[in-house]
């Protein structure tokens, strides 16, 4: 929704001034006509947004593990800082998964070295006899007189000793494809040895991890409430409607919310306090931290205005719960997806740096609680020394905005390009100038050509 507001500019102090009364008939119901000048406002366009407000930071903590609580460290409404210890659980079940792997990682096997084949010692003793026994073959048969029969038996030599050498090339070679099968299989089952190995020192960890995770800690610095909070801090719980009800069905509506009746807006509600010795499963909620070291309003725009919110804008802000205070925003950022509001219509959030506040007696205004409701009026466009018209005396005319100008007693219909548009008045940046004489009243009983005494 959005709403205006118009400040005169004390440094010219120049209004609408003249005003004649031109049609006062003697009925009591006969329109009035006025007439005045067009004078210099500075003009302030807001857009109004309901809001609530909004803590830094609220994180739930939930219990870490199946068990008991041994100890609670904090208590109820006391301020923590991060890291602090708030509790710590007693788990047998997380402490013996703690046991277990490191059972599991220290009886996790080495790596295996696999024997390589070799031809042996009997081997190369053989080789060298069968080399001794052709060379006296050699030598054999250089003895032979005839030169053919020579020739013949030197080459039955070469050729066994040919036959022994590719036999042993042979058997190396075999022996070569064994070992290379040999080490392939080494290393496989070294990588496999040393993926189990790593398995079961990730398990450690995290079984260590999970029992150093007993003793829980402050995720961010704040206020400790014990249970989870309830509250929707926009004052929409539930409980507040008890307090609404007939006395006949009020205590059996409180039975039904759980004894939360009669919780103001945004305080939420605790789902107890815990002690040493409470059973705690895994994800319940043990207490809840809020930071409120710097709050935030959240605040729901209306599609029609969003477009002229932007970072930076101030407003103003008056809260439920402090009637007649004021307090100081200012726009952080514009969400880009939209929501729908309660009334169904498209807004979008719109997130505000919360300042200081004042009373009505200039005094200083008490600090909000999260979840309290509020109004923000956003100052989306400001015009200084602007040319201004009452905003009674704006009227349309088909698509466009026009106002009456009267020369020479006469009226004549002038269209107006507005800026800034205040709840009083609006600006005008192009059809009429400083000092003109329009219509400010009674703008729907005039006609063209009309004459204004």
């Amino acid at each position: 929704m959005r709403e205006a507001l118009s400040t005169s500019l004390s440094r010219l102090g120049v209004a609408l001034v003249g005003v004649i009364v031109l049609s006062a008939c003697s009925s009591d119901e006969a329109p009035v006509v006025e007439t005045g000048q067009v004078g210099r406002q500075t003009v302030v366009e807001r857009v109004e947004a309901p809001a609530s407000v909004v803590a830094a930071a609220t994180a739930t903590v939930t219990s870490p593990a199946n068990g008991t609580v041994a100890r609670v460290v904090v208590r109820d409404g006391q301020r923590v800082r991060r890291g602090a210890t708030l509790f710590v659980v007693d788990s047998p079940e997380t402490e013996q998964r703690l046991t277990q792997a490191e059972q599991a990682a220290a009886g996790a096997p080495a790596a295996i070295e696999l024997p390589q084949v070799s031809t042996g010692a009997s081997a190369q003793q053989a080789a060298a006899a069968a080399t001794r026994a052709f060379d006296q073959a050699r030598e054999a048969a250089r003895q032979i007189a005839d030169r053919q029969l020579r020739q013949q038996a030197l080459q039955q030599v070469a050729a066994a000793e040919a036959q022994l050498a590719a036999a042993q090339a042979q058997a190396q070679s075999t022996v070569d494809q064994i070992n290379g099968s040999v080490a392939s299989l080494e290393q496989t089952l070294a990588s496999f040895t040393q993926a189990q190995q790593a398995q079961a020192q990730v398990a450690v960890r995290s079984a260590r991890r999970d029992v150093a995770g007993l003793r829980v800690r402050a995720p961010i610095a704040g206020r400790v409430v014990f249970g989870a909070s309830t509250g929707t801090g926009g004052g929409n719980d539930l409980s507040g409607i008890v307090d609404q009800l007939p006395s006949s069905i009020a205590g059996q509506a409180e039975s039904l919310l759980g004894g939360g009746g009669g919780g103001g807006a945004g305080s939420g509600s605790s789902a107890g306090i815990v002690s040493a010795g409470s059973p705690v499963s895994d994800g319940d909620p043990i207490l809840t931290i809020t930071d409120t070291s710097e709050l935030s309003l959240r605040a729901e725009v209306d599609e029609t205005d969003v477009l002229l919110v932007r970072k930076g804008v101030k407003a103003d802000v008056e809260l439920d719960a402090v009637p007649g205070a004021r307090y100081r925003a200012v726009v952080r950022n514009v969400d880009l997806s939209p929501s729908t509001s309660s009334r169904g219509g498209v807004t979008y959030v719109v997130r505000l740096q919360l300042g200081g506040g004042t009373l009505a007696d200039g005094s200083p205004a008490p600090s909000p609680r999260p979840g309290m409701s509020a109004v923000a009026s956003l100052r989306v466009l400001t015009s200084d020394d602007a040319v201004a018209v009452p905003a009674a005396s704006v009227f349309r005319d088909g698509e466009r905005d026009a106002v009456w100008v009267v020369r020479d007693n006469v009226a004549e219909k002038q269209l107006v390009t507005l800026g800034a548009q205040g709840e009083e008045y609006l600006e005008v940046v192009d059809g009429v100038t400083e000092g003109q004489t329009i219509v400010v009243r009674g703008a729907d009983q005039v006609v063209e050509g009309e004459e204004l005494p």
